[in-house]
């Protein structure tokens, strides 16, 4: 999935024949950015990394 598994802006979307795909939210207010990126996504402009559980205790600089 590259960058995408760890984007605050892309959604798994899994449909009822168990196909799986990634939406990025980024593509509902920026038509830079496709509604189902091609994947893996390597590069991308809006790439903002997801917090996770272990990051949100720490203090940034």
């Amino acid at each position: 999935m590259g960058l995408c598994e760890h984007c605050r802006h892309a959604a798994r979307i899994t449909t009822a024949k168990g196909s799986t795909f990634i939406l990025c939210n980024r593509s509902k207010t920026d038509d830079r950015f496709a509604k189902y990126p091609r994947l893996p996504v390597l590069a991308c402009p809006g790439f903002e990394r997801r917090p996770t559980e272990d990051s949100s205790n720490e203090s940034v600089p």
